[in-house]
């Protein structure tokens, strides 16, 4: 039966894994699609582009305030930068606002880039991009819970949670002498693998933040859960995160077998607050370069303890997994 089981719970896995994978085979558009010959890309267009390109955003795109407001001039920016009189008018928290024009001053000395807003009054105004991007976010629900987890005040009480949520309850699990992921674990090997893959995109994570900060910033402002419509490299990250999700439902789906619900409820609990704790401290390390080192030294430790702690033998009375001959401690009967 248990066998039956553990053929069921990889059968779920490579059809979810499969189903992830096919969803991303197809393409945006006509295969063969070709611009009119008559079509001539003029200096307007061609700066759009080139703005687009560094920028990542251009006319008609779609942002959401998220700041508690936004100051907008009325005027055009070269009356701001003579020193004329303006008039501004400001959008609150949660408005939504379209691009309308971009212009270049390169007469400002604070920032060049002066971008016009639009909010769903119609009521057009100006910003500095300086002034703008740190209070507004792209109106997409990806890029939306990216900047929530991305501001610094976020990222600190969120830290300060888990470290004290995960110390407490990690400190009650084991005074319950309960199942706990890597030290009193369950004879299953996901909620190690979740472990793994969730300190693994930790990492991969904060190496984007450092060594591709553009290709970040792109998929910031126009994300996507498809990992085969994007580079390599951001196309692996996504892939890691689909393959987290998947495992992490092989894994509850393991536990509720292997544990009464009671304690099921207890073991996933630990297994979350340890995948928490594993991604703040490898998104944060590895921006040291000192994650690395700790990830590699993680994968030895884990997978030795795994393969330590695993069941080898079962009981020839109850069907107990055992870890070695002797004695089963549930039926008593000795076992050689």
């Amino acid at each position: 039966m248990k066998k039956l089981q553990l053929r069921h719970g990889f059968l779920v896995v490579w059809v979810l894994m499969a189903s992830m994978i096919l969803s991303g085979c197809y393409q945006h558009g006509a295969k063969n699609y070709q611009l009119p010959q008559a079509f001539h890309m003029n200096e307007r267009l061609m700066d759009s582009l080139s703005f687009f390109s560094t920028h990542h955003y251009t006319n008609n795109y779609n942002f959401v305030v998220k700041a508690d407001s936004l100051p907008l001039i009325r005027q055009l920016p070269e009356e701001t930068l003579n020193g004329m009189q303006t008039d501004t008018f400001s959008v609150k928290k949660g408005e939504h606002l379209v691009v309308a024009d971009i212009r270049i001053m390169p007469a400002d000395s604070i920032d060049t880039v002066w971008v016009q807003l639009a909010n769903d009054t119609s009521a057009f105004g100006w910003s500095r991009e300086c002034n703008m991007l740190p209070k507004v976010m792209p109106d997409d629900p990806i890029s939306q819970f990216i900047s929530t987890f991305s501001d610094v005040h976020t990222l600190i009480f969120l830290i300060i949670v888990v470290v004290f949520g995960a110390s407490y309850l990690l400190w009650w699990v084991f005074r319950q002498h309960a199942y706990i992921v890597h030290f009193h674990d369950i004879d299953s090997f996901y909620p190690t693998l979740l472990c793994l893959i969730v300190a693994s995109s930790a990492t991969f994570y904060a190496t984007l933040q450092m060594f591709a900060p553009q290709l970040w910033q792109h998929f910031y402002f126009h994300p996507t859960l498809n990992p085969f419509s994007v580079p390599w490299v951001l196309g692996a990250f996504l892939l890691s995160v689909w393959v987290m999700l998947i495992v992490a439902l092989a894994a509850a789906d393991e536990v509720r077998h292997a544990l009464p619900l009671g304690e099921a409820i207890l073991y996933l609990g630990g297994l979350v607050a340890v995948c928490a704790v594993n991604y703040i401290l490898f998104s944060i390390t590895t921006l040291y370069y000192v994650g690395y080192l700790l990830l590699i030294a993680y994968f030895v430790l884990a997978l030795r303890g795994y393969m330590r702690r695993r069941a080898r033998y079962v009981c020839g009375n109850c069907g107990t997994k055992l870890q070695h001959k002797g004695r089963c401690p549930y039926c008593g009967t000795e076992n050689e």
